[in-house]
């Protein structure tokens, strides 16, 4: 076979063959890149939608380096002593350039055969928190809770989460193993109030939403034991105390179920607010200054040592 260019300066050596190749290679990739190009001009000439827009240009960085890899191994595969050299670099190459793809469809296989998650299940990645709604080959969809609203109820919004970050973030599952989680509401007195009765009334409300779950929760730490170790020494509410700058901090823990926490809460307060009304000796603390004044005798100096110095 001849060479196209038989007195080429630049031959470097090369035999006539490897440089038709070479020609044929650079030649291809010219022509693929310049149908690519094309291709995206009159898509953004014949469409003003920014969604096709995005989905044809995702398309051809796909399917232009495919392209490429395919017309050139052709072109090379009778360089290759052994074909499996050849596919084992077409695989290699179509890996590079479906990366992502390929990464979304291991984390799919990841969830399918694992279970992470499935539809329905309260969930976080990451920053992300929410309810799946759909589990797809290359990504999953939850309804968003939280964020900017208060006590993780929903905000509307629908996030689609590639399932190659199944690999990268940590997932907290909320409905998985065990389903109810603890809430805690706080509650600040005065050093002053009766803070025994006090703790007497928020466990008897924390009772009265939290106690119904304990047979439930129990019976669920029970199956959850089976596949993680989860232990928990008390399910039952219960009310810690704590001094703080300005009185005595109260908290309650009570078990909940994640969708309900809002809605629980809210009848909880609605109680202590009751409650700590009728009783006189309890008094909710925040913060306050106190200012004392002397009323000093005009025939005692200003120096004398019992008068107090600020």
């Amino acid at each position: 076979m001849q060479t196209l260019f038989p007195n080429s300066p630049f031959s470097l050596g090369i035999d006539s063959d490897t440089q038709e190749k070479i020609i044929v290679s650079v030649i291809i990739v010219l022509l693929v890149w310049l149908v690519r190009l094309i291709i995206l001009r009159l898509v953004w000439k014949t469409t003003n939608n920014h969604k096709s827009r995005y989905l044809w240009k995702r398309i051809m960085s796909f399917v232009a380096p495919i392209t490429v890899i395919i017309l050139i191994g052709m072109v090379w595969v009778n360089a290759f002593r052994h074909v499996g050299t050849f596919l084992g670099l077409l695989s290699a190459g179509i890996a590079i350039a479906l990366k992502d793809l390929l990464e979304n469809m291991a984390g799919w296989l990841f969830i399918v055969i694992r279970k992470p998650f499935t539809v329905g299940d309260r969930v976080q990645i990451g920053e992300d928190k929410g309810d799946i709604i759909d589990i797809r080959l290359f990504q999953f969809t939850i309804l968003e809770v939280g964020n900017r609203i208060d006590a993780e109820q929903s905000t509307g919004r629908i996030i689609h989460i590639p399932n190659r970050r199944v690999f990268t973030m940590p997932q907290a599952n909320y409905d998985q193993g065990f389903k109810y989680i603890w809430n805690e509401v706080q509650i600040r007195i005065t050093f002053d109030s009766n803070w025994t009765k006090t703790k007497e009334i928020l466990l008897q409300i924390l009772n009265k939403y939290g106690a119904d779950v304990v047979q439930s929760a129990e019976e669920g730490l029970c199956e959850a034991s089976k596949m993680y170790y989860v232990h928990y020494q008390h399910l039952t509410p219960i009310v810690y105390l704590t001094l703080v700058e300005n009185g005595i901090r109260l908290t309650g823990r009570y078990l909940c179920e994640p969708r309900k926490i809002r809605s629980t809460e809210s009848a909880i307060w609605e109680d202590i607010l009751t409650a700590l009304e009728a009783h006189d000796d309890i008094r909710w603390a925040y913060p306050t200054q106190r200012f004392v004044s002397y009323n000093i005798p005009p025939d005692i100096p200003v120096d004398h040592p019992d008068i107090p110095i600020n």
